[in-house]
């Protein structure tokens, strides 16, 4: 069975008494898996944990299978933005599967093995309790929730708008399940903790002891799935007890290619699937029929939101209401030559030219996005030509004032460094892609966090 790096994501605020009965426990059950590691997040925590970890774990810390950040802050601690902190710093140490494991949690010396198979042959999943069983579940084990790093991403982490304990890990699962991410049932044997009183539990986080029943109200109002608007976990943090920092950054919560047919978004596909992301080109006409129809019937898809980054019709048309429902986007308007960008689309209703010409007839979506894009289904060179132009028009209109959201791309001049200063990510040592790209040596996904 191949093996997965699997990240264990830990955050502690005030609760190093739990972090010394569960950390040795747990390092010593998931020593069988091979690339097993644990993230364990010290959140401003006023206790002694550092000075137990440096003591007791140097050499845990120095082979690589404890990795303390720490992240300063004398505020209260906020569950969300920690989690989020931690899978992100997991993502960083290049882990495809991330576990929320609380700081009162044990695991066992099989669930790590568990968790790689589930993987393994189902990338799609993700893993979770079903609901506390009583006398049977011990209460505190809930936030146990398995994902991998790109389902973590997609649904933008746990929601940072909830200040409370419990309904963050309710509407993460409720999100997972929402992008059809398929549900694993979590053992009820492989869910044990220390067992111990709200005096404990509300110590740091005395806030959440307050109003936990108005932040229920709103879980129970709420459908969306994407949330934070690409502000995950944000922050500073330091690497084991060095001066070596990371800075957890915004990252957009999507990425759209905006450009009109015909300018080169294969191209861009390829180019972002080389950067390490998550990206879908025009799969098939009923692919893009259904986000044409939720976008427009919704005002969100579920269907794109299965993807990072999307290119080519119906995006184009679509990028106003994709900016209402994906706040935190970013956008890259693809251009060309007009009279290259004419010929292209002149060929493309020639038969003689395009092999799938003559499916149009058979496949009314297709005529539909014609008659959206130029209002009409044949080819005029006038009018296309004042489509082309207006579309670009009304992008820029629309991000006059956001020029950090937009990037104008040429497609026929384009730099890596351009693009790559836009997305935040390092430039390859490939060269930019043709429309033909058959496959290059991608960028390490694990250098976005």
């Amino acid at each position: 069975m191949p093996c997965l790096r699997i990240a264990y994501c830990v955050t502690c605020k005030g609760r190093s008494q739990h972090i010394k009965m569960t950390l040795p426990a747990n390092l010593a059950a998931a020593a069988s898996y091979p690339d097993a590691i644990f993230i364990l997040l010290d959140y401003g925590s006023p206790d002694d944990l550092l000075e137990y970890l440096k003591a007791s774990h140097s050499r845990d810390i120095e082979s690589g299978r404890l990795i303390v950040y720490s992240h300063v802050t004398d505020g209260p601690f906020r569950m969300a933005h920690a989690k989020n902190m931690a899978h992100r710093l997991g993502i960083h140490e290049k882990a495809g599967v991330l576990v929320n494991l609380d700081a009162d949690n044990y695991v066992s010396g099989g669930f790590t093995h568990q968790v790689a198979e589930v993987f393994v042959n189902n990338p799609d999943s993700f893993m979770s309790i079903d609901k506390i069983e009583p006398g049977v579940t011990p209460r505190g084990v809930c936030g146990r929730i398995v994902c991998s790093a790109k389902a973590f991403m997609l649904a933008g982490g746990y929601d940072e708008c909830f200040e409370t304990w419990s309904p963050d890990d309710k509407d993460f699962n409720r999100r997972l399940k929402m992008l059809n991410y398929n549900w694993v049932l979590i053992p009820t044997t492989e869910l044990e903790c220390v067992r111990h009183n709200d005096k404990i539990r509300f110590k740091e986080y005395k806030h959440a002891a307050k109003a936990p029943h108005s932040e229920q109200l709103v879980l129970e109002a709420r459908n969306d799935t994407v949330v934070n608007a690409g502000r995950i976990g944000c922050g500073i943090v330091s690497r084991n007890f060095t001066d070596d920092h990371v800075t957890l950054a915004p990252v957009p919560s999507r990425i759209f290619g905006i450009g009109a047919h015909k300018t080169a978004t294969t191209s861009l596909h390829h180019a972002l699937e080389i950067l390490g992301i998550d990206s879908a080109h025009w799969q098939n006409a009923h692919w893009a029929k259904r986000i044409w129809r939720e976008m427009n019937t919704m005002g969100v898809s579920r269907t794109l939101e299965r993807h990072y980054a999307l290119c080519d019709s119906p995006i184009p048309n679509l990028f106003k209401k994709l900016d209402m429902a994906y706040p935190g986007s970013k956008f890259i308007l693809t251009i060309r030559n007009e009279t290259a960008w004419l010929d292209s689309v002149r060929r493309h209703w020639d038969p003689a030219h395009n092999k799938y010409r003559g499916a149009w007839d058979n496949d009314p979506f297709t005529h539909v996005i014609h008659e959206a894009t130029y209002g009409r289904r044949d080819f005029d060179a006038e009018t296309m030509l004042r489509c082309y132009r207006t579309h670009n028009s009304r992008v820029l209109a629309h991000f006059k004032d956001r020029p950090q959201d937009l990037l104008v791309f040429n497609a026929d001049n384009p730099r890596w460094d351009k693009l790559c200063a836009f997305l935040q990510r390092p430039v390859p040592s490939v060269e930019y892609p043709q429309s033909n790209w058959s496959g290059a040596a991608a960028v390490d996904p694990a250098c976005w966090i």
